[in-house]
């Protein structure tokens, strides 16, 4: 168990650019444009003398006129601020997922330090499993933890410029949840793993397969196969549905690794308000996933390709 965890610790500190500098960049721009917006807006406001004239005694009554739904909405509003930021890093997050298990054990043969670990008394499968925690559970942690922040500043920054015009907010602020937003998120995490699985299991099978180029191969093959099948669909000599191919073995294989897939699988989400919204997408309701015989199928494929990614590790020789 030590040597496991030493091995994704090695996974952090070689990739540290991608789990940890890439949600941090972002978050930054992130908070850098909304700042540019807010000063543009100040900036245009004073060239066309708008003035916010709401006092704080009497945002003060109006707080204390709203009814409970009105102050459920202005709290799940609150939240919702702070999950769009965890989501724009979510983007990042998939693509720095994608490219990791790509080069994951391609990289090694390519430079040759396969040869190296191979002479240490590591087992190609704690090798290749350090990989795939890393990419599944570090990755993920960490971009939620940079998310959840990212939003707790944003609100900060909004509050702050309200209490400039003379508008106290900070006790709305006391209407947001962000420690259940961190909850969800962080409880969301091992249903990534499951959903995430196909497309890390179908990359490092590719990673340890190909001799060279592996994005080609993971992407081209498949997306040539259902160009084939489209062609023999199209002559009539096929009865495939081009529809079930395409989301369900190319978009799960070259897609899952971006978090929310998983609400395709999921019912009633959506609604007519903030809170409804939260709601349908809190983590016990998202985890009604578990139910779908297209996620275990994706997972049982990730294990056989896991499988396969290990087995080209152990004996594929580049030289």
């Amino acid at each position: 168990m030590n040597t496991f965890l030493w091995l994704v610790k090695r996974e952090f500190w070689e990739h540290r650019g991608g789990f940890l500098r890439a949600p941090v960049i972002t978050a930054a721009i992130f908070l850098v444009l909304n700042l540019m917006g807010i000063v543009t807006g100040e900036v245009m406001g004073r060239q066309m003398g708008f003035h916010l004239g709401i006092g704080s005694n009497n945002l003060h009554l109006l707080t204390q006129e709203l009814d409970k739904q009105s102050m459920e909405a202005v709290g799940a509003g609150l939240d919702l601020v702070m999950y769009s930021s965890t989501m724009i890093i979510g983007i990042v997050l998939g693509f720095v997922v994608f490219f990791y298990c790509l080069g994951a054990l391609y990289d090694d043969r390519r430079d040759r330090s396969i040869l190296f670990w191979k002479s240490l008394p590591v087992s190609d499968t704690a090798t290749v499993l350090s990989k795939v925690v890393s990419a599944t559970v570090v990755a993920p942690l960490i971009a939620v933890v940079v998310g959840a922040l990212t939003g707790l500043v944003m609100l900060l920054m909004f509050a702050i410029t309200l209490s400039l015009h003379g508008v106290s907010v900070w006790h709305l602020l006391g209407l947001s949840h962000p420690l259940q937003v961190m909850a969800n998120l962080v409880g969301s995490i091992p249903l990534y793993v499951l959903w995430a699985l196909p497309t890390v299991g179908w990359l490092m099978l590719c990673s340890a397969w190909a001799r060279s180029k592996p994005f080609l191969w993971a992407v081209a093959l498949p997306v040539g196969v259902g160009i084939v099948i489209g062609w023999f669909n199209l002559l009539g000599t096929l009865n495939i549905s081009n529809d079930w191919y395409w989301r369900g073995v190319v978009a799960r294989i070259l897609g899952s690794v971006f978090p929310g897939g998983w609400f395709s699988e999921v019912s009633g989400i959506g609604g007519d308000s903030p809170a409804a919204v939260l709601s349908s997408l809190s983590v016990m309701h998202s985890y009604s996933a578990l139910g779908s015989m297209d996620l275990w199928i994706g997972v049982a494929a990730a294990i056989a390709m896991l499988a396969g990614a290990i087995w080209f590790r152990r004996w594929r020789d580049d030289s």
